[in-house]
Order: C-alpha cells, then sequence, then structure tokens
C-alpha cells in the first residue's frame, strides 16, 4: 500500500498544495518552519484521524480559513482509492471515499495505515501514561479499525460517568440531599463491556508486540536489552485476558471503588488510567536509561509495530519526521537500514546531509510554502 497524491487546502501552512508520491523513499528538505512536517502530519492525519504534534484539530486549519481539507490517492495492489477528509473544528468532520456520498470519518481508518517516527516518540519512554495509551491504541485501531467505535463508546460513557459522579460529589460537598444514583449500575456496565474489549485488544497487542521491540531494540543497540513490556491495570484485581473475565472483574473493581469515586467525583477505574511499563534490562526505562537508550527504546517500538502491521497483510507507509538529526551516527545509520527497503518511506530533513545515503529515492525541495521537486 502507498499513497500516490497528496492534495491539502487551508491545511496548516497550505493555502493549495499537490504532491505526487512514488513508492521507495522520498525525502522532503528545507529549513525548519517551511511546512516540511505538515506534509507528512497530513498523511498521518488520514491513517488516525490525529496529528502527532496537537490534540485538537484546531491548529490544523490555516488561520483564516474554516476549513481544511486533507485528500489523497491510494493505491493498494491494482485497488485504487481516493479518500477525503475536511477538518471542520468545533464542528462535525465529513469524509468521503472515491467521492462518494459522505461516510462517518472512521469509515476511512484502515485505508492508510502509517508508523510514524517523530521527535516526539521519547515522550514514549520519558512522558507521562498517556503517551503510551494513545500509542497503544492508535495501534489497536490500526489493527482492528472497528476499535474506532469502541474506544469512541468508551469515550462517551467515562464523560457521562464523570458528569454523574462530578455532580454527587458537589451535591455532597455543598450539604444538599444526595442524589439518585441508581444509574450509576447501567454506566458501570456500559463502562465495563467497552473497557473490557480496549483491554482485551490492548493485552493481545502487548504479547504481540513484545518479540518484536525486543528483536528491533537488538537491531539498533546491540546487546543492551532485553525489553520488558508489561501491562499495569488501575486496578489490581483485572488480571484476566479473555473479554468476558475482564467485564466481570471490571465491574467489581468499579463496584469496590465507588465511595472513592463518589468522594472525588471522576471515575478511577478502566482503562483510561491504565500504562504500559517499560523495562529495560531488570530496571523500568523510565527514569534509568540514558537518553540515547531511550531514543533506542522508542524507535523499536515504532519498528515493532511496522513489523506487525506489515506481518498482517498491509505494509504501512513509514515516516520518519526529523528523526535522523536526533541520532548520533550509529543509531542513524542502523536506523536507515532497517527502514529503507519499506514500500514507501516519507522521511523530512533541514539539509540533505540528514538523510543517510542507503535512503535514496525522490527529494522535494520544501521552502516560503512551496514544494518543489528536485
Amino acid at each position: 500500500m502507498h499513497v500516490t497524491h497528496l492534495s491539502l487546502a487551508d491545511f496548516r501552512s497550505y493555502a493549495q498544495v499537490e504532491v505526487p508520491l512514488d513508492p521507495g523513499v522520498t525525502a522532503f528538505v528545507g529549513p525548519n518552519g517551511q511546512g516540511k512536517t505538515n506534509l507528512v502530519e497530513a498523511v498521518g492525519y488520514l491513517a488516525t484521524l490525529g496529528s502527532h504534534r496537537v490534540s485538537s484539530d484546531a491548529p490544523l486549519v490555516r488561520m483564516g480559513a474554516d476549513r481544511a481539507v486533507v485528500r489523497a490517492a491510494v493505491r493498494q495492489g491494482e485497488r485504487q482509492q481516493l479518500i477525503e477528509l475536511e477538518l471542520n473544528p468545533g464542528k462535525a468532520n465529513r469524509a468521503r471515499i472515491n467521492r462518494s456520498s459522505q461516510v462517518r470519518p472512521r469509515d476511512v481508518l484502515g485505508i492508510v495505515r502509517t508508523v510514524l517516527f517523530a521527535p516526539e516518540d521519547l515522550a514514549l519512554v520519558k512522558g507521562d501514561p498517556g503517551e503510551r495509551r494513545r500509542f497503544l491504541d492508535e495501534l489497536v485501531t490500526a489493527r482492528a479499525p472497528r476499535m474506532a467505535g469502541v474506544r469512541s463508546d468508551y469515550d462517551r460513557v467515562l464523560k457521562q460517568r464523570n458528569t454523574l459522579l462530578k455532580s454527587a460529589a458537589l451535591a455532597r460537598r455543598h450539604g444538599g440531599r444526595s442524589m439518585d444514583l441508581s444509574t450509576l449500575d447501567v454506566w458501570d456496565q456500559h463502562l465495563a463491556r467497552a473497557g473490557a474489549e480496549l483491554l482485551a485488544q490492548r493485552l493481545d497487542l502487548i504479547a504481540a508486540l513484545q518479540p518484536l521491540a525486543d528483536k528491533a531494540y537488538e537491531q539498533l543497540a546491540p546487546g543492551g536489552g532485553p525489553l520488558g513490556l508489561d501491562y499495569k491495570p488501575s486496578s489490581p484485581g483485572i488480571v484476566a485476558h479473555a473479554r468476558e473475565e475482564l467485564y466481570e472483574q471490571l465491574l467489581a473493581a468499579l463496584n469496590e471503588a465507588r465511595k472513592q469515586e463518589i468522594e472525588r467525583g471522576v471515575t478511577l477505574v478502566g482503562p483510561h488510567r491504565d500504562d504500559l511499563l517499560l523495562r529495560l534490562g531488570q530496571l523500568p526505562a523510565k527514569g534509568y536509561a540514558s537518553h540515547g537508550e531511550s531514543w533506542s527504546y522508542a524507535l523499536a517500538l515504532r519498528l515493532a509495530s511496522y513489523d506487525l502491521l506489515r506481518a498482517e497483510g498491509n505494509e504501512p507507509v513509514l515516516v520518519l519526521d526529523d528523526v535522523f538529526a536526533e541520532l548520533d551516527a550509529r543509531r542513524r545509520e542502523r536506523l536507515a537500514e532497517l527502514v529503507a527497503p519499506g514500500e514507501q518511506v516519507l522521511v523530512t530533513a533541514a539539509v540533505d546531509d540528514d538523510v543517510p545515503g542507503v535512503l535514496s529515492g525522490a527529494r522535494y525541495a520544501v521552502s516560503g510554502g512551496e514544494v518543489r521537486r528536485v
């Protein structure tokens, strides 16, 4: 699978840009602040419905414009599809596939798959649990696009449940009458059902990812491992792997935490509070791994993601956003050798020298809002 054409309208710094793309390596080269990352960010948005740089859509719309459009032609074997996303901050986004009548944005998930390497990846190792949960959930959705609906359901139920808990906590603090919390049982069931599905998918993913990540780290930093990936649930009572057992255990954990949740006005149990613990040897990577080891760990997680998706039948587009400038010479060459055979590899760099020689292919100069093939 590869993207054959990218078209942007009022996306980030681009009023309008058309970029034909070939299989193999394509490098976008130009000074910082000229729009290189905006191009690969758009490709990533098609794959995840989100940006690796910001948490909302508003910054993606060019200043002064009401909306942005990201459009791409995608080829998989002999099949060609045209997908289009219209970003409308504050309103519902819109999507089209092959210029058909509108579909839900999440219906485009799975057409484009990406694995993106970026300087922000260091947060996978050094950042808070939310970074690691996002990593897991985006990969879960790349493997099974239907999980976008499960994640949406979970977030909706969590919001409703938190609203009820917050109202109960406020009423209690201000000495008002205790609220009728009978509906909390219903929300518990909904939360546990969607949460169990998400948990099961995360646990299955970690089991598949573990050996691939360990192998990738050994390729990047020989003798520096092994890596360990351990899932840390929000309650010690959540230990199962089967969905029905997870459902029952989540329900029990919610029931046990109810008094504390009513006091604090927030949901304390569920996948939104979990973490992925990363070990390097016998020690936690966070707080113990050096800067170089942390980089190698983050890269190993991305390489493992790529190997997993490729093994499951749909090779993703590899995106390397200003990564090589962050790496020492040894890691730079090792990473380049590992990704060079990819069906489509998109690279951004400030100068040509930042692109390793093994990544030869098409070059675009990006400057002043223009993208020109050289």
